[in-house]
């Protein structure tokens, strides 16, 4: 009997489950790979496109460049996940049943519930994103004076929030452009819950960009042109982009399957209330003992190659890998500056420091995207991208 086997999202989970299965899969299996849009996009990049969009050539691969032929590759939103029918319902297209599915869809942005923050604010979670913050960002500094520069706002200090505005700064000097920048969190340090040593060597390039950083007080309000805060007063904006936190995606609201905030559990080889149903990345809460993995892209990335092998051995009936999220460090960049953290040691070489910058750090951010490129394409795709990274 031949099975079909669906996977949902061209993002990290997806796009590395897609690269394993066409590895693992033999004769006795069709493979259909279903996405809203028709490439891969490298998304902890696409902050450099907030800065110059003509780095999306670099950062986007046609799916024709990682599907194999026998892939069939649907292009379609998808809206809702039937498990007792097993069909996956799309917005245009007719439904496609499957034997087993691996939901990869991501995630969307979180707004807790604060009082017109989506309504007024851009987010960061696509290569469209990207290039709307751009050109909101190019659109109010053309507007501006020197007198009058231009507020750009950027609420949540987090991997993407920091990284954003490191790209704000580029812009602004790039183009000598009047603009100030605003990074904005609730809690009392930047990039929460990360070891003291990076949060400081993030906030001094942050500060020596020109971002001003304001900690410990939340948003409570968003309106048309300012945020209201707990405590401080208003702050006026011009440009607000919001990168707060991440709930799962709509289509997975009605979906007969366990989860929290339409995030779906999963075990930690991935599979999910309903055997025939796999679940990674931002789209899965992931048992992981004490703690979930992390929704991360290192996460996906080395969960996408188990989870391909998983659904390989479930349909010959063998045993299922357990998966363990293994943290090899943390790279963040702030515009042409990066900072790296407890990375682990590589070709048996030892760092002597947890948390180090410079040319160092900046080439490890490269390297790391460069890497995870040449997986799912190749080397030499990667080295055309290298200049972007």
């Amino acid at each position: 009997m031949t099975e079909n086997v669906v996977v949902l999202g061209a993002g990290y989970a997806g796009t590395g489950a897609i690269t394993k299965l066409q590895s693992e899969l033999g004769d006795n299996a069709r493979l259909t790979w279903i996405a809203d849009v028709d490439y891969h996009l490298v998304l902890h990049e696409s902050h450099r496109v907030i800065r110059d969009p003509g780095v999306r050539s670099d950062i986007t691969f046609p799916v024709e460049e990682i599907a194999a032929p026998a892939t069939r590759f649907i292009q379609d939103e998808v809206v809702g996940l039937d498990v007792d029918e097993q069909v996956v319902e799309l917005e245009e297209t007719d439904d496609v049943e499957y034997d087993y599915v691996l939901v990869g869809l991501g995630s969307q942005t979180a707004y807790y519930g604060i009082p017109g923050l989506e309504e007024h604010s851009l987010t960061l979670k696509s290569l469209d994103d990207a290039l709307e913050i751009h050109e909101a960002v190019k659109t109010a500094s053309q507007e501006a004076t020197r007198g009058e520069p231009a507020q750009v706002v950027i609420g949540g200090a987090g991997l993407s929030g920091i990284q954003t505005a490191g790209e704000v700064a580029e812009f602004r000097d790039e183009h000598r452009a009047p603009i100030e920048i605003h990074l904005v969190e609730a809690l009392e340090e930047i990039f929460p819950g990360n070891d003291p040593e990076i949060q400081q060597a993030l906030r001094d390039l942050l500060e020596d960009a020109g971002v001003q950083i304001h900690t410990d007080d939340p948003i409570t309000e968003a309106t048309a042109d300012h945020i209201e805060f707990d405590e401080a007063d208003p702050l006026e904006y011009d440009v607000l982009v919001w990168t707060g936190g991440i709930t799962g995606r709509d289509a997975m609201e009605e979906a007969d399957l366990e989860k929290e905030h339409n995030r779906v559990n999963a075990g930690a080889n991935f599979q999910t209330s309903d055997e025939r149903v796999f679940a990674i990345g931002d789209s899965a809460i992931i048992d992981q003992g004490d703690q979930p993995a992390p929704p991360t892209a290192q996460a996906a990335w080395q969960a996408a190659e188990v989870a391909g092998e998983n659904i390989a051995r479930a349909i010959e009936n063998r045993p299922l890998k357990t998966w363990e999220h293994e943290d090899k460090g943390t790279v963040v960049s702030v515009g042409d500056e990066a900072v790296a953290h407890e990375v682990k040691p590589a070709f048996g070489i030892s760092l002597p420091v947890d948390t180090f910058g410079g040319v160092p750090a900046k080439n490890l951010k490269k390297m790391i995207a460069a890497r995870w490129i040449a997986d799912v394409t190749s080397w030499n795709e990667a080295r055309k991208s290298w200049s972007s990274l």
